[in-house]
């Protein structure tokens, strides 16, 4: 395999709205993420995955666009934009930008045009159909509740949405539509982008046969039930039956015909790459003429982060991957729980952040940290319901509240469950809005006050015991130790099935990973003699050989 930059990089998500407020009016843009460049550089980051940074109407924060060649006017204008990319790249920081290809806004020209007739020349960029008498054509569902068609009056038809119906799914079928979104493509590459990450690449197509879905249940139900459940309430609905229920509306095999014609547009530029929001190992590309790279998104789970699950998750991932295939690790993103929160039993949060943090900056493939990660962001539960953002959980709850539970029995379960827990704005210093934006000024999201105990960049470039400069150390010690960036991967046995080691190797270099998960001191067995290039407790330049005891959540890194 050829090495590409970005499989030795270190990728960086930046969720704009909440990076860094330039111009003080609440809400992160582009001008502020320029004036941050130098700290990630300082950090040691690669390249920065932006979330979607175009003019959108954000009834799904931002993943409904209705103009795919600008930039959201909140945000700043298309020459900021390029003299972000210019800076960036100065700095040697590669930059990918989110583009969504399964919908637009119904703010989007296109869709105006599409639904204002059925002989406009538009019409069929979207997916109209007749109803079945007075009903939807078919009983597909919206994955964020209801049908998944909307009725549209000034044409008695109904187009289709997989999302909100303020998110009509273009239509694919036709090639004025996959010329048209090749085209965006072409825009932002001929300005500099190194790449695209795709949104949600499975339901850019849907059977055209409309045939109706197998599954006794509506996405409503499961909306309903993971609600019930932050409640207190058992699972009712099966999660197997998710997957029946959209059977005919995602990944169908034409998605690959697309992923090719992205590919082949991306390879006529040099070092651009793509990678899909999927975990489907399919859409490398049999001949790896599809996607660079996927997620894998496994990791994310919400679950206790133990040795066995490490260990399953990555037997099954190496076992699917094809020769040559590419991944993405990540244990944080804008629609996931932050892992600080989602690993810590309440005892040990900084430990096992700097575990989280050892494993994905330690394996093999590339990882990719969410801005706030590195200084221990962690969930913010918003206060208030006028407060929240998030489309979504505010659907989820008022499924509830119209069956009759009362906002006050509800809304806590609405908070542990809504994306804005996890894209709040970032804190730069311990100071009004945690120095994201001026004092006075009311955020887009509320800030949570936990930047005053340290959880802020500032206070933590100024200590150097703190959790960003262990990201920083050892984003700098997975760049200059060849085994650590470029090695394969194997497991490693320690002798102690409650540890999690593995073994990264080159033709001139071998380093073994120990992690300690455990609250408890773990025995290790070493069977070579090995020096420690780093401990966190103490033991760096230690030559260790034969029994070995790690403390409770112990990082250890050896060279051979």
């Amino acid at each position: 395999m050829t090495r590409k930059w970005w499989h030795d990089a270190v990728f960086y998500q930046i969720y704009p709205r909440s990076f860094a407020d330039a111009n003080g009016d609440g809400i992160g843009d582009i001008n502020g993420m320029r004036q941050k460049l130098d700290y990630l550089a300082w950090l040691g980051i690669d390249a920065v995955w932006l979330s979607p940074h175009y003019p959108s109407p954000q009834y799904d924060c931002g993943y409904d666009i209705s103009d795919y060649c600008d930039v959201a006017p909140e945000y700043g204008t298309l020459d900021d934009f390029r003299a972000f990319l210019a800076e960036a790249h100065a700095r040697n920081i590669r930059v990918i930008i989110d583009f969504v290809l399964n919908h637009t806004s119904h703010l989007h020209s296109w869709f105006i045009e599409s639904r204002s007739s059925k002989d406009n020349p538009k019409r069929d960029w979207y997916i109209w159909r007749d109803g079945d008498g007075d009903n939807p054509p078919n009983n597909w569902q919206s994955t964020f509740g209801g049908s998944a068609w909307e009725y549209d009056p000034t044409t008695g038809q109904y187009y289709y949405h997989f999302f909100l119906k303020e998110q009509p799914d273009l239509n694919w079928r036709n090639p004025q539509v996959v010329q048209a979104m090749l085209d965006v493509a072409r825009f932002w590459l001929d300005m500099g982008v190194d790449g695209f990450r795709l949104d949600a690449v499975g339901t850019i197509f849907e059977d055209e046969h409309l045939p109706n879905h197998i599954s006794p249940y509506r996405s409503v139900d499961f909306l309903r039930n993971e609600v019930e459940v932050q409640l207190g309430k058992p699972r009712t609905v099966p999660e197997k039956e998710w997957e029946r229920l959209f059977v005919h509306q995602v990944n169908l095999p034409q998605v690959h015909d697309i992923m090719k014609a992205l590919r082949h547009l991306t390879d006529e530029y040099t070092d651009r790459v793509l990678i899909g929001e999927t975990a489907d190992i399919p859409y490398l590309g049999d001949g790896h003429d599809e996607l660079h790279m996927i997620f894998n998104f496994n990791l994310l789970r919400d679950a206790p982060f133990t040795t066995d699950w490490i260990r399953e998750n990555l037997t099954k991932q190496y076992a699917q991957l094809p020769p040559g295939g590419w991944m993405a690790n990540t244990l944080n993103n804008h629609d996931s729980t932050r892992a600080i929160s989602r690993y810590d039993d309440g005892t040990a949060p900084i430990p096992r952040a700097k575990l989280s943090a050892a494993l994905l900056l330690t394996l093999e493939f590339t990882p990719f940290l969410y801005n706030g990660e590195e200084i221990g962001m962690s969930n913010f539960e918003v206060p208030h319901r006028d407060q929240m953002r998030d489309t979504l959980a505010l659907l989820m709850g008022d499924i509830l509240i119209n069956d009759g539970h009362p906002l006050d029995e509800v809304y806590p379960a609405m908070q542990k469950m809504t994306r804005d827990r996890c894209r709040t704005p970032m804190h730069w210093a311990n100071a009004p809005n945690g120095g994201f934006s001026p004092e006075g000024i009311c955020t887009w999201l509320p800030v949570h006050p936990e930047y005053a105990n340290g959880v802020n960049v500032a206070d933590q470039q100024a200590d150097h015991q703190s959790l960003l400069h262990f990201y920083r150390t050892l984003i700098a010690l997975r760049k200059s130790t060849p085994a650590l960036q470029r090695g394969d991967y194997r497991e490693w046995d320690v002798d102690n099935d409650r540890l999690f080691a593995f073994v990264r190797r080159t033709d001139t270099q071998i380093c073994a990973v120990l992690l300690n998960f455990e609250a408890t001191a773990q025995l290790a067995y070493i069977y070579l003699p090995m020096r420690v290039i780093f401990s966190t407790h103490g033991r760096s330049g230690a030559l260790l050989n034969g029994g070995v005891r790690l403390s409770p959540f112990e990082i250890l890194i050896l060279e051979g």
